[in-house]
């Protein structure tokens, strides 16, 4: 190949995936003509399909599409046939396929004989069904050619022997999704005729949504009684003011009144709240019946069955796929969608995701969540502007700011963390009545992992995660969180894979306690039961063996929290000691065990034993004969045994991205960009050091710590490297066992002072 051949080649792509189609199709056409380099010749090839597919001159692409079926290499001629097949499907220019920003794209695979089924709703807790199917035929969506990847991975990729891709279509192999960067889907039919299911238990729902606004309620109290105490207490120490006697009084009446007010009027107040902070704004009909036919049929025939009015719809603009929904009762709900998600879903995939959205009015959950949105979002607005505040001020105000930005965003974790469980949970029972209207619980998977690629898409785009994303995330589908590392390892890993850990761990639901969401691999597994139910092929295969974990492994894991109950026995073996000294009169330490605060001591005493006993095997020494690199990234997260107390050592290389600024003074968005994908980032900053992690956001750098697989996988920093020779370090051993003396230390204290 000339000099001048990879160059243009790699121009040619790059201009292909920034939209350049001109550019690109300008830079390919010479390299597709060559014939000494085959490899080079083939890549430019493919490059010219999928431009001017997405130029509109389908002619060409069809031409070069047909030349490609008579490649030597199978696995090309596999591609080509597919995009022949779509190809030659589009009759008209606007059914053009969706681009997808993520860089996979899915094949839609679906017929007109897929139909939407009829659905009857009897009770008013759970949608029911009818056995008839719906006769009217859904419309489908064409997608576009896959996207082509570097020629470096084409070279390897066409060295490597096929290997068939485990939860996609048989004919559809490893090779062929990392040659062209494409997700194959099985497309998983729908059920035409099925039966009800089972009628879920929901005082657990009702239960946990009461409790989570007794929660909010006294979370609320608490900080109003500590801020007002805190104001007079200012007051008196300040000289010629007097403190003012109304903020003495108690505010629990008031605040409860308050509360019952705002979930009343929330629809109204978050109306408001979101067209300002978002610009959101009204979505017509009829404009989503061009995105989604189905989803007005399915909106319109369970409002009907119910006896609401159909909700008002809302639309954000905003390329994250995300969908809310928020009001007080059935007849004032909105349902709030994103476009990004309306553009990268296909027509049964939008629909069953509104119908999620009504079975949390169904539920009634959404009351309750619209309040914690309420309060929450000016909250998170607050620490926004604070934080923006800090970077445009001198740095000798920067720290008070700071600290005031890093105390907000404390009040804000702990008013969302009162719904972590609700939260939680209704996403099971919002699946299953989505599953029952529609009938098609494989287009509910489809829609969750595409959504996850889409906000791990939009975050890479970003380069941070959102405000909207941070903001919202309680009342979305699926979590930012979590759609990390699984909205990006597609092309290195099947899904199946990667979610075994989700459904086959057994203590995997201990590290879901302070997750937002449910494990999205036991979520869908719940999917895959109903389609088995229905007698349907699956949209994902799972295996059903568990995985085996030791549980001496596990205990270790737990050990800090774990030494907190031991800490009560021993404070009860010490009462019932020192009660029989007493009695005996050989000893009398009545003066300080007649004060029962020294079981806190015991408590405090058992877990820094517990966390002195966890910290070599949670921070062992990396050795760089055992570090792993990004190669072994996959098989780390396809891992269905491991534990974070695992601590895998790792070398990973990649481009740091979080926000910049005083909005992450506590690293809390911190995340690597991989060649195998998005890993969350734990870091600590430390006092002294002369970089700071937000110095390093945006480049190029060297992690160095220990992988954890969890609910969420993430790396405990120990360095991170710049290509220059700066460094960080992360002290995360020093930290837990500064908490452990500390810990200790106030421990021994409390029991021996009572």
């Amino acid at each position: 190949m000339p000099s001048h051949a990879k160059p243009s080649l790699e121009a040619g792509l790059v201009a292909l995936k920034q939209g350049n189609y001109q550019t690109a199709i300008a830079q390919l056409e010479p390299i597709a003509s060559i014939q000494s380099n085959a490899t080079a010749s083939l890549q430019a090839q493919v490059g010219l399909v999928m431009a001017y597919a997405r130029t509109g001159e389908v002619p060409k692409a069809i031409a070069i599409s047909q030349n490609l079926i008579e490649s030597n290499n199978p696995q090309v001629q596999e591609w080509a046939r597919r995009a022949l097949e779509h190809l030659t499907k589009r009759k008209k220019p606007e059914q053009e396929s969706k681009k997808i920003e993520t860089g996979f794209v899915a094949f839609e695979n679906s017929t007109p004989d897929s139909t939407p089924d009829s659905t009857s709703v009897t009770p008013p807790e759970t949608p029911t069904l009818e056995e008839k199917p719906n006769e009217q035929v859904i419309e489908t969506k064409s997608d576009d050619i896959p996207p082509m990847v570097p020629l470096a991975r084409l070279k390897a990729t066409l060295a490597t022997p096929p290997t068939p891709l485990s939860g996609f279509m048989g004919s559809v192999t490893r090779t062929q999704a990392k040659l062209f960067g494409v997700i194959y889907w099985r497309q998983a039919q729908r059920a035409r005729a099925w039966q009800p299911l089972r009628k879920p238990k929901l005082i657990p729902l009702r239960l946990l949504s009461a409790g989570t606004f007794i929660a909010l309620f006294w979370v609320i109290r608490e900080i109003l009684k500590l801020a007002l105490g805190f104001i007079n207490q200012t007051l008196v120490k300040l000289p010629y003011l007097e403190p003012i006697q109304l903020l003495y009084h108690d505010p629990t009446q008031m605040l409860l009144i308050v509360l019952v007010i705002l979930i009343g009027v929330s629809p109204w107040l978050l109306d408001l709240l979101l067209a300002n902070l978002y610009g959101q704004r009204e979505f017509p009909k009829d404009v989503l019946n061009t995105h989604s036919r189905e989803a007005i049929r399915v909106l319109q025939r369970c409002c009907q069955q119910r006896h609401w009015p159909l909700p008002k719809l809302r639309i954000l603009p905003t390329a994250a796929p995300i969908i809310l929904t928020y009001g007080s009762l059935p007849r004032n709900a909105r349902i709030v969608v994103s476009q990004g998600l309306l553009e990268q879903l296909a027509d049964d995939e939008i629909a069953i995701i509104y119908a999620t959205q009504l079975g949390h009015i169904a539920h009634w959950d959404f009351a309750v969540m619209s309040l914690l949105l309420l309060v929450t979002l000016p909250t998170h607005k607050l620490y926004q502007q604070v934080s923006e505040l800090g970077d445009k001020i001198s740095a000798i105000w920067r720290w008070p700011v700071t600290i005031l930005g890093s105390l907000i965003y404390g009040i804000w974790c702990l008013l969302t963390g009162t719904a972590l469980w609700l939260s939680r949970l209704r996403l099971y029972y919002s699946d299953r009545v989505a599953a029952e209207i529609t009938g098609n619980p494989n287009a509910l998977i489809r829609a969750l992992l595409k959504i996850a690629i889409g906000i791990a898409a939009d975050i890479q785009k970003q380069e941070h995660t959102s405000w909207q994303l941070e903001s919202l995330n309680l009342l979305t589908p699926v979590s930012y969180q979590q759609s990390l590392s699984l909205g990006t390892i597609a092309s290195n890993l099947s899904f199946e894979s990667f979610l075994k850990w989700d459904t086959a761990n057994p203590y995997r639901q201990w590290f879901t306690i302070n997750n937002s969401h449910p494990l999205m691999g036991d979520r869908l597994e719940r999917l895959c039961q109903i389609v088995r139910h229905w007698h349907l092929d699956t949209e994902l295969h799972f295996a059903s063996e568990p995985s085996k974990v030791k549980r001496q492994s596990f205990l270790l894991q737990v050990a800090p929290w774990l030494g907190i109950p031991l800490g009560v026995l021993f404070a009860a073996f010490v009462w019932l000691t020192w009660q029989l000294a007493f009695t005996l009169k050989f000893l009398n330490l009545k003066w300080i065990y007649e004060d029962w605060s020294f079981i806190t001591g015991c408590l405090l005493i058992g877990f820094s034993i517990g966390t002195v006993m966890r910290i070599n095997s949670f921070f062992p020494d990396i050795k760089p004969s055992t570090v792993q690199t990004d190669d072994s990234l996959p098989n780390l997260l396809a891992d269905p045994s491991a534990l974070p107390i695992d601590s895998v050592s790792v070398r990973l290389v990649g481009k740091l991205l979080g926000r910049q600024g005083t909005s992450n003074s506590l690293a809390q968005d911190l995340i690597l960009q991989s060649s195998a994908g998005l890993v969350k980032l734990h870091h600590i900053s430390w006092l002294g050091q002369s970089v700071n992690h937000q110095d390093l956001i945006g480049r190029q750098i060297i992690v160095t710590g220990w992988f954890r697989r969890g609910a969420t996988p993430w790396i405990d920093i120990q360095t991170l490297e710049t290509q220059s020779g700066k460094t960080i370090h992360s002290p995360h051993p020093i930290w837990s066992t500064f908490l452990a003396v500390a810990a200790q230390a106030w421990g021994a204290y409390v029991f021996l002072t009572g």
